[in-house]
């Protein structure tokens, strides 16, 4: 080896409770160098006499914390590859929350340098004792100037750190708010433990950067919480309220479900969305959405009580998929339009095919369950794939006008049928060579007419006749009359 770093941990701020082996390490360093010296010990170790260096002018020289950190590893690292022993001390424990004790950790043993590291008190003793936290309830330690939403948990106690400034807080009022009420009540806490300097308060989350009250040993401090607001809004909620639904005891209707019994509410639900999506009303939008997903997690449970699968295998399955077919963004293809990603999509999912042996068509996996017009759609894109197609869409044209013909010179009832369903399947090619969803245009067309006919009915009662009392030439000019304002409304 060609040195080593001792690293040990200067405490939460008390100098009653610096470990005395530390204090040993600390009066016997030859080179002792220390993070900070903003830290409350560090007048104590001058009055006893202890020399030391700081880094504390490397974090104007840089931007980022990072690129600070960064720096001071590979000062601490040549000192030690010239083959002096170094004393590193940083604030708390030098394992919570000190990144460069990890990057140290990370890089020692390529240089040949041997890190020691000692102990230390660590601000989350301070934090237990003072804020009254058992972490055996559930615990969780969160970076404050890397705070995302999914790593927060309301149902365990919550310490929010290194909420250096207003600027770190205000980010982490933003981040708590997706969780949070506005409102909700948030401990700011700053050097606990330590004597005439410890504060502690609580405030609306709302409120919380209102103030200059942070400083580099200030925390949050989120308690555990059954506030509906909060705990509804979680998926793990969801899946708990359908366990319980399922389960003894529960509702009898959602208990003797099957996915067969489901499969026609699934259908209606993704409709239900689809008009709300037609109206443009978010808040009809996402209660749909809503129900979409109750019926999916519905169908997990009933597969977890089979023993099938559960929740976890089908988002599992879905993230595998979506990294699979998007190696542009998750590895180093590239696709540079939408026309790229879809063509690889595709690409990847004929490969997938053809890797399962008993795929024996390029129609396999086209669901029979599919609406008629979408299931028409679905298999002339897999013909069309392997060359099978019309060229043009004026040859589609030509085509509807031949099965026009040949629907109205059917001469029963069968035929008639037969030749309609010819008609419609070549009219969804049609839609398919004009990228339209031939779906959503018919649903369009019943959303249109239904408008129009209300207004119908809305003119007759204004008139004070029923509609089968009205000449036929009256209700044509009330429906262009329908057509008329809908245009304007557009």
């Amino acid at each position: 080896m060609q040195g080593t770093i001792t690293i040990v941990g200067l405490g939460f701020g008390d100098a009653s409770a610096l470990p005395m082996g530390t204090l040993e390490v600390l009066e016997r360093a030859d080179a002792l160098w220390l993070r900070t010296e903003d830290h409350p010990v560090v007048d104590w170790l001058k009055e006893r006499g202890l020399g030391f260096a700081t880094f504390d002018s490397i974090y104007e020289a840089h931007a980022d914390f990072e690129s600070v950190y960064r720096d001071i590893v590979d000062r601490l690292l040549a000192e030690a590859k010239a083959g002096r022993p170094v004393v590193y001390a940083v604030p708390g424990h030098p394992m919570v929350a000190e990144r460069t004790v990890r990057l140290l950790r990370e890089e020692a043993t390529r240089h040949n340098i041997r890190v020691d590291v000692r102990g230390g008190a660590s601000f989350l003793d301070a934090a237990f004792a003072r804020l009254g936290i058992d972490p055996i309830d559930g615990f969780l330690l969160l970076d404050g100037t890397d705070l995302s939403a999914e790593r927060l948990d309301p149902r365990v106690h919550q310490l929010i750190a290194q909420v250096y400034d207003r600027m770190v807080a205000s980010d982490i009022k933003l981040t708590l708010m997706e969780v949070y009420p506005d409102d909700f009540p948030v401990t700011v806490a700053s050097a606990l433990g330590v004597e005439e300097r410890e504060r502690i308060e609580t405030v609306p989350l709302y409120q919380l950067d209102r103030e200059e009250r942070f400083d580099n040993l200030t925390l949050l401090y989120i308690p555990p919480t059954d506030d509906a607001r909060v705990l509804n809004r979680r998926f793990d909620t969801l899946t708990d309220i359908i366990a319980r639904l399922r389960g003894p005891g529960g509702c009898p209707w959602d208990r003797k479900q099957t996915h067969q019994s489901l499969r026609k509410y699934l259908l209606e639900e993704a409709y239900e969305f689809l008009d709300a999506l037609a109206e443009e009303d978010p808040d009809a939008m996402a209660d749909e959405l809503g129900d979409v997903l109750l019926q999916v997690v519905l169908h997990a449970q009933i597969a977890r009580e089979e023993g099938t699968f559960d929740i976890r295998d089908v988002i599992g399955n879905l993230s595998e998929k979506l990294i699979r077919r998007h190696p542009h963004v998750f590895g180093d293809d590239s696709a540079e339009t939408a026309e790229d990603v879809k063509r690889k999509w595709d690409e990847i999912k004929q490969q997938e095919r053809a890797d399962q042996p008993e795929s024996r068509s390029v129609l396999d996996g086209v669901s029979s369950q599919f609406p008629a017009l979408l299931r028409s759609m679905a298999l002339q894109k897999r013909a069309a794939k392997v060359g099978f197609d019309w060229e043009t869409s004026e040859d589609v044209r030509d085509k509807v006008m031949e099965e026009l013909d040949e629907l109205f010179r059917a001469e029963d009832h069968a035929h008639r049928e037969e030749e309609l369903g010819d008609l419609l399947f070549v009219i969804s090619a049609l839609a398919r060579f004009f990228d339209v969803d031939p779906e959503q245009a018919l649903l369009g067309a019943c959303r249109k007419f239904t408008k129009r006919f209300q207004w119908v009915e809305k003119r007759a009662r204004e008139d004070g006749r029923p509609l089968s009392e009205i000449p036929m030439a009256e209700l044509d000019a009330w429906w262009e009359e329908a057509k008329e304002k809908m245009h304007d409304e557009r």
